[in-house]
């Protein structure tokens, strides 16, 4: 007791099982009236913690109140030896919380698949289709004509010409089919339309921004700029005569020429605002190829179409990407940090590139 009939420090006593103890230690501190204050420190907060207060209270005269969230928690500790858990969160808050972090992470993705990763996609298939349509060249499978060699209808995907623009530095094998699928390997053709280099019309559509943007800038071509396409028939050469944006009027093709159109996405990048059109005429004669027996095609392999044939791929991944985070959480919380990132990380990262991939597919085709 000191003078003023107040008890110096509070004792530890003995708390839980038996197995932890409160630790008390006392200093003798001199107190600005002569007298002596006295310092105590418990095990409760040292070690663990738990109490939000100075690491060393001082119980001096007039100033023995702590906060009732503090006085509350001491109470509790010492007559049950362990705190109650904090209550759980609700089941709504957490759904919310794990739907925008997702979509959080798509977001970042997309924007990620977009800028970097498509091109390197597009980088690698086109060197596996510039290896296949040599082989094909040189053992003489390569179509010559929108039929594949048992006169059925090229797969869609399959390589059939090499394009090279050399003003802009193109050199792109161009595949069957238009949707935003086949155009994400390279330029694509326009099913509908004649083999290149044949008499009548030929269409080619490529990307402008994402997936290597090999057609970003098809727009600076001048007449008169040389553009040549490889197929199984031979060899065409074609020169600009023309370069259009969207809505404007064709010229149309003689019955006894070839005409070769290029069409972009026009306006910023990966923000389209309509289409260009750039149109080159062979020189020479057409070469002799099979008519297309395809006369129309479907919205998603027209010009800024969208596919959404795959929309079952995406819907496979976004509840893969759920029920992984839910795991991870549950991880998190009951077996550690360490556990949770060691064993969720790369799973999660390889689903949120695959479902990434598939959003950015989903856009405009010519985007």
């Amino acid at each position: 007791m000191n003078r003023d009939g107040r008890t110096a420090g509070r004792s530890a006593v003995g708390v839980g099982t038996g197995e932890a103890c409160a630790e008390a230690r006392t200093a003798r501190l001199g107190g600005a009236d002569g007298g002596t204050v006295t310092v105590t420190r418990t095990a409760l907060d040292r070690e663990m913690l738990l109490v939000p207060v100075p690491d060393v209270v001082l119980d001096v005269p007039g100033d023995t109140e702590v906060s009732d969230k503090a006085t509350h928690l001491q109470q509790e500790f010492d007559a049950t030896g362990h705190l109650a858990e904090q209550p759980p969160a609700r089941p709504k808050a957490l759904v919310v919380r794990f739907a925008l972090m997702i979509v959080a992470l798509l977001c970042i993705g997309t924007v990620v698949q977009l800028g970097l990763v498509s091109g390197l996609q597009h980088r690698s298939s086109q060197v596996f289709l510039y290896n296949q349509f040599r082989t094909e060249l040189a053992l003489g499978t390569a179509p010559i004509g929108p039929q594949g060699t048992d006169h059925g209808v090229s797969a869609p995907g399959s390589p059939m010409a090499l394009l090279r623009i050399p003003s802009i530095g193109v050199s792109q094998v161009v595949v069957e089919g238009t949707t935003g699928s086949e155009l994400a390997k390279g330029p694509g053709h326009y099913r509908s339309t004649v083999f290149p280099g044949g008499a009548g019309d030929s269409v080619i559509l490529g990307r402008a921004a994402a997936f290597g943007g090999p057609f970003a800038r098809i727009s600076d071509l001048h007449k008169g700029a040389r553009i040549t396409v490889v197929t199984g028939v031979g060899t065409s050469v074609f020169r600009v005569v023309d370069i259009r944006p969207a809505g404007a009027k064709q010229r149309p093709v003689a019955v006894d020429q070839s005409r070769l159109t290029l069409g972009t996405a026009s306006g910023a990048a990966f923000v389209p605002s309509g289409v260009v059109w750039v149109d080159a005429a062979k020189v020479g004669a057409p070469l002799a190829s099979y008519k297309s027996k395809v006369h129309t095609v479907p919205a998603s392999e027209r010009p800024l179409g969208i596919d959404t044939s795959t929309l079952w791929a995406l819907s496979l991944w976004l509840v893969s990407m759920a029920a992984l985070f839910a795991a991870a959480v549950w991880t998190w919380r009951r077996r550690g940090h360490a556990q949770a990132w060691i064993v969720f990380t790369a799973p999660i990262a390889l689903v949120w590139l695959l479902a990434s991939d598939q959003i950015a597919r989903l856009l405009p085709n010519l985007l």
